[in-house]
């Protein structure tokens, strides 16, 4: 360890590269490496998003059709069989709520759940949800449980 061969530590340093537009002796001057006239050489540009350099963009160009119902309310769907596989997993023994459905997973807390009749449900079980198609209401009474709507 000597004077010739002292650095400064590793990333202490960081090179911060040429300085542009700070005048003719820089080398970078006039311009800036912007080029001349255009719109990329003006101060202010920024390109907008989807922009295809004057071209027809691709959102406009694409035929649009149908309609989306803005009142449209979502669920989650969670079918018998899931249900049937969480009792077999011995996840759930006699209830099913929307709290234990977001720990599970299988819906998010806010959420949305209706119940679907897909699959056959063994277990007497008490499940809650915001909604239950008639299959699947069906299929809880036969197994001796309760549909609870809430």
């Amino acid at each position: 360890m000597d004077l010739s061969n002292l650095k400064p530590a590793e990333g202490s340093v960081k090179n911060q590269g040429k300085r542009i537009g700070r005048g003719q002796g820089s080398g970078k001057g006039g311009t800036a490496t912007r080029g001349h006239k255009g719109a990329k050489s003006r101060s202010g540009y920024s390109k907008k998003v989807g922009f295809e350099g004057g071209q027809m963009p691709l959102q406009r160009r694409v035929p649009k059709f149908g309609f989306t119902n803005i009142n449209r309310i979502e669920h989650q769907g969670v079918n018998l069989d899931v249900i049937q596989q969480l009792v077999d997993d011995k996840k759930i023994k006699d209830t099913l709520d929307f709290d234990t459905l977001v720990g599970l997973g299988l819906a998010g807390k806010n959420e949305l759940v209706k119940i679907l009749g897909r699959g056959e449900l063994k277990a007497k079980l008490s499940i809650t949800a915001h909604k239950f198609t008639a299959t699947a209401k069906a299929a809880i009474e036969a197994a001796g449980g309760e549909a609870v709507t809430l």
